[in-house]
């Protein structure tokens, strides 16, 4: 699964390396983002803004906002088969960006890790995204990660990641109308451009989210 992840990067690099025109509302960069968090996304619908949405979809029908706590992360494997993921999945798509996430590695105590791509200081991993209105008329725009089986660098730590997409594949992600080409895309990273280090468990808690939760484990 993928359940923490950072976006630490300033607005002038994001806007840079995503070719962005700015965002919807003050950015501010996360150390520790989390389900329930209005994060950052790209969307196919809005390729040249940042938005913010909360972590965890949220499909139409849903009578509560509270079932997105269960859908933060879709399976590449069986997304084709769960309505609430086919229908934005050739709809709905969108960039998530960062520059790094978090995982526990379960035979080391439940050690965690942050994990990064060597070759980019931001990387955009792959999501769908919703827009859902509560009975009382209220509009939440919401999203998930897509997941999907470890790579070689991955395997030691957990036996899922985030699809990670290639920066050359990145637009094809959010404007694509061809579905072998959008199911392609959900593959594991290459393993080689991977690294990863030991942090403080002070990422165990979503409330410390300041640069030290990321500091590596003993320093």
């Amino acid at each position: 699964m993928c359940g923490r992840f950072s976006l630490s990067a300033n607005e002038a690099e994001l806007n840079l390396r995503f070719e962005l025109e700015g965002g919807e509302a003050p950015y501010v960069p996360r150390y520790n983002g989390a389900p329930t968090q209005m994060l950052a996304v790209i969307t196919g619908e809005k390729p040249h803004r940042l938005s913010y949405h909360r972590w965890g979809l949220i499909p139409p029908w849903a009578k509560d906002i509270s079932i997105g706590n269960k859908m933060i992360n879709a399976r590449a494997e069986t997304i084709t088969e769960k309505a609430s993921f086919r229908t934005p999945l050739f709809s709905k798509r969108c960039l998530v960006p960062a520059d790094g996430f978090y995982e526990w590695q379960q035979d080391t105590g439940k050690q965690p890790y942050r994990i990064f791509v060597k070759s980019s200081a931001l990387f955009a991993m792959a999501g769908l995204w919703e827009r859902w209105k509560s009975p009382a008329g209220e509009v939440v725009e919401s999203f998930n990660i897509i997941t999907t089986e470890a790579n070689e660098f991955m395997k030691p730590i957990h036996n899922r990641m985030p699809v990670i997409l290639k920066r050359e594949d990145e637009k094809t992600w959010l404007g694509s109308k061809d579905s072998a080409e959008i199911l392609k895309l959900l593959r594991p990273y290459p393993a080689e451009d991977m690294d990863a280090y030991p942090v403080s468990k002070l990422v165990n808690s979503t409330r410390n989210e300041g640069k030290e939760v990321w500091i590596k484990a003993g320093d």
